[in-house]
């Protein structure tokens, strides 16, 4: 029995040997790959950090990523802000040709910690967040980042929307087709309402899972949103 139990402990160091040493060989890759990938990236960006009015940007960290310009490229903590910072939704674009949940995960948590966080700044991952965010399709072509989404849903460049029609797009970010500006009305603008109350400090999300910050009705749970927060017991702390 005790030859068994050393064999076993022996066994358990060499996986975890192996999966450290895969991980360590993936986030060195990515971060030798991440400037090639961010540069022409950032260079032909049509808006940047520095186009965000200071309620806009307020509404985006309240919104997609309360703790952003103090994480690390993960956030468990907050409230509100789900289990992907604006950090691992890039990591996801840029890494992973098709990302699923599970294993892939872990990978995508490490490599936006050691390599995408670090190498890229904060106003930078910014940048890439307005310009690359995928916001659901206008006359069957994917819509992306928020100058395409205005012209294409307002008829407006970024800088010429309306503050309301901004939170409009915002509200597509979690889910583009549920929260269609156009397709899904009243589904937006309930969403942006909601918004508007933690935006203001009227309601405070109960949880990390409290995306939509408040009870969903059987339709709206059954929309192809985040299933962790379905739980009435998230509402009820």
């Amino acid at each position: 029995m005790k030859k068994v139990l050393i064999l076993t402990g022996k066994v358990l160091l060499i996986v975890i040997a192996v999966i450290i040493i895969y991980y360590s060989v993936v986030v060195l890759k990515v971060r030798a790959d991440t400037p090639a990938i961010v540069k022409p990236l950032l260079e032909s960006a049509v808006i940047t950090y520095a186009d965000l009015s200071k309620d806009r940007l307020d509404a985006i960290l309240k919104i997609e990523d309360p703790a952003f310009f103090t994480h690390d490229g993960i956030d468990l903590k907050s409230p509100g802000a789900g289990i992907t910072t604006i950090t691992q939704g890039l990591g996801k674009k840029f890494y992973f040709k098709k990302f699923r949940p599970g294993i892939r995960k872990l990978k995508l948590m490490l490599v936006s910690k050691f390599a995408l966080n670090p190498l890229v700044s904060k106003n930078d991952q910014l940048t890439l967040f307005l310009n690359q965010a995928y916001l659901g399709k206008y006359n069957g072509a994917a819509v992306i980042g928020f100058e395409n989404a205005a012209r294409a849903f307002y008829g407006k460049s970024f800088k010429e929307i309306s503050m309301d029609q901004f939170l409009s797009i915002l509200a597509m970010v979690i889910a583009p087709e549920t929260f269609h500006a156009i397709n899904k009305p009243d589904a937006n603008k309930l969403r942006v309402e909601r918004m508007k109350k933690v935006i203001s400090g009227e309601y405070k999300p109960k949880g990390l899972m409290d995306l939509y910050y408040g009870e969903l009705s059987e339709e709206e749970a059954k929309s192809g949103l985040a299933p962790a927060s379905y739980f009435p017991e998230i509402y009820k702390k």
